[in-house]
This record gives C-alpha cells, structure tokens and sequence, in this order.
C-alpha cells in the first residue's frame, strides 16, 4: 500500500477501495462472484482499460480481489473477491440503499433494492455465504 495521508481509519480505507471505479469493480464481483477483465470492461459504466487495469492492481495488492487462471481459457484470468473484499458487503448494500433513497433508480435496478430492502441481514447474509463458497 502506498503512503498513507492520515492515520484515520475512514482516509485510510478510502484510499484502498473509496473511488468510483474500486467500488464499481467490488458490486460487479458481489453480484458475479468472479469476471475476466473483459466482462468488467463490458460495464454499463464504460471504464477505460487503464483505468481497470489500475484499479485491479490496488485491489490485488490491497487483498480486496485475488485472480486464478480461467478453467476454459488459460489465456484469462478470473478475479473474485477475497474474505477482505467481501466483508465490504454491507458498505455496498447501505450505498444501494442510500441511492435508492436520493436518486431515481431505473426499474430494471430496483429488484437487487426490493431483496436488499425485505430483511437487509438476510441478504449480506446470503451474499457473503455465496461469494465465500468461492474462496474455500
């Protein structure tokens, strides 16, 4: 990890996983479980190949994400999250809900908020069981 600016738990945090595109990456691994770099590309959000290449990097030497070799394709990596990355399950379902409260959602994105919304704990729940399973 690079030079910390403070010694504040928040700063310090955010500097790891806090900027748009690492968020980005962490809610398309919960919801996936594992992506190549191609299917991360593919995002709504169009992010810049330099960019996800960046960011990938800072969540691998950060322990957020770990990489194994495609079981079809040797030539393409699968990123999933790790036990650290997945403890950010809750950050991302109160961001979800925060925007779900603030900003108009398109229909086709409310159904994740309706689970999220009917018993919270129950969906972290079944999302950190989900994505652990991977990591065994």
């Amino acid at each position: 990890m690079n030079k910390k600016r403070s010694d504040c738990p928040i700063s310090c945090s955010l500097e790891i996983w806090g900027d748009k595109w690492s968020l980005l990456i962490i809610r398309d691994l919960m919801l996936n479980k594992e992506c190549t770099y191609g299917d991360l590309q593919k995002a709504d959000e169009k992010i810049a190949s330099n960019i996800l290449a960046t960011r990938l990097q800072n969540l691998l030497e950060n322990g957020i994400i770990d990489k194994k070799d495609h079981p079809e394709n040797k030539l393409k990596i699968l990123y999933h999250l790790t036990e650290k990355g997945i403890d950010l399950i809750p950050i991302i379902v109160e961001i979800n809900l925060w925007g779900d409260k603030y900003l108009i959602i398109p229909e086709e994105r409310k159904k994740l908020l309706e689970d999220i919304k009917r018993d919270k704990e129950a969906f972290i729940k079944r999302a950190k069981t989900y994505l652990s399973n991977e990591i065994k």
